[in-house]
Formats: structure tokens, sequence, C-alpha cells
């Protein structure tokens, strides 16, 4: 049995006095994709910025290979091994695709040639960057953007990424695209756990789904499992159909 890559225990997070995560629970196996799925303001990105520290829980934990890291600042979390893909990019607007790139490999402590083989693998993702190399992040298209920041965190080989809405606001071309990159990367043994709006992105990519509900994750299912369950997706998503 795969062992638990990570684990949230009965998280309560907050924006000021507004209690926002309200005793979320769940885990991901290592090696494993998880989709978070629910209406907007649900709570998902909230999640993904629980577990980096960015809005510390409260109370609960959030452990990672058993470790616990709950509140820990998003550096450290990120030195323990979890990346995350901001829904906003955060692509650095006047430093360059190498720049970027290079900063994050810095951020982790990666230099010399083993710098330069971690580049060249995303390269081999993402090859609009290599001929994007020398733009600055401000002239890049959203869906260059996109590239750069799920390729800015894949360089520090994590055991963890998150990554938070990477299909907003792409064309449909790009979204398949992107979903054949996300495909990749869980192929190479990357731990993911994606908050996707799309739900038949999310159902295409993720071998489990936590349903997200005003703050709490009241059902884990599967791909088949929504599919069989029309009103299970207009419960909790307020679509019709997938």
């Amino acid at each position: 049995m795969s062992r638990v890559a990570l684990r949230l225990e009965d998280v309560h997070s907050y924006y000021g006095k507004s209690h926002v995560l309200q005793g979320v629970s769940l885990e991901v196996a290592e090696g494993e994709f998880v989709a978070l799925v629910g209406r907007n303001g649900a709570g998902k990105s909230t999640i993904l910025k629980s577990i980096m520290g960015i809005v510390p829980p409260r109370t609960g934990r959030v452990l990672l290979e058993g470790h616990e890291i709950t509140g820990f600042p998003p550096q450290e979390v990120f030195r323990r091994g979890i990346a995350w893909v901001p829904e906003e990019r955060r692509v650095l607007p006047e430093l360059t695709v190498e720049e970027n790139l290079w900063l994050a490999l810095h951020a982790a402590g990666v230099k010399g040639r083993e710098a330069s083989a971690r580049l060249e693998d995303v390269f081999s993702l993402f090859p609009r960057l290599r001929e994007r190399l020398r733009q600055k992040g401000r002239t890049l298209s959203g869906g260059e953007q996109q590239m750069l920041a799920i390729a800015r965190a894949l360089v520090v080989r994590p055991k963890v990424m998150l990554v938070d809405e990477p299909t907003q606001g792409l064309m449909p071309r790009l979204v398949s695209a992107l979903a054949e990159v996300l495909q990749e990367i869980h192929a190479r043994g990357v731990t993911v756990v994606l908050v996707e709006q799309m739900v038949t992105v999310a159902m295409e990519l993720a071998q489990r789904i936590y349903i997200v509900d005003q703050g709490r994750v009241p059902l884990c299912t599967t791909p088949e499992g929504l599919q069989r369950d029309p009103q299970l997706v207009q419960a909790f998503l307020g679509v019709s159909e997938i």
C-alpha cells in the first residue's frame, strides 16, 4: 500500500474573522493525482494556501510524509518539498523566462550541471519556453505564463505539486495541451493536488476527487463515481451534467 504523502486533519482556516475552512480532512498518497472540485468560493484555493502556510490554519494539522508542517512559512514548506502553482501564475514580469527558472533553482539550492540538467528536463515538456528563453514574463501569452508557472514548480523536483486553476482563461486547445503536460508530470512520479473549476478536466486527470463545499470536504469519490451520479454533480457542483 502506498504511503501517505500529504494529510490534512480537521483544518480550520480564517481570513480575518471569516471562518473559511471548517474542519477539512483529506489525504493524498505518494504518487497519486487528486483533484479538489466545487463551486466558486467553496474553499478549494484556501486548502492549498493552508498547506503552503500562506493562510496558516488556526487549528488542525498539515503533515508531509508524516511530519507536521502546520503553519510553517511558505519558504520552509517549499524547502521541504511542496511546490505551488498559484491561480494568478505570479510570473515575475520583468525577469526573462530563464531568470524566472533560475530563481526557482537558486531558492532550492540547485546549481551547476544539476541545474542545467533540470532546465533541459522542463524544456522537454515545454519546448515553447526554450524558444521564449530571453523574453520577459510580461511579454508572454497567458498560456505561456501558465507553462512557465508550472515549469518553475517542476524544476525544483517537488515531492508534491499543488496546482491552482491552471486552465483558467485558456483556449480549449491550450487546455488540452496543459492536461497532457499534467498527465506527463504525474507519470514521472510527482504527487499532484489539482484545484480545477472545469470538472471534465479534473475527471480526465485525477484518480480521486474531493468535493469541497462551504469550507468542508463532505465527500471523496472517483471520476467514475461522479459520472454515475448526476444528483451529486448538481448538488455540489451546480451543473446539470458532465
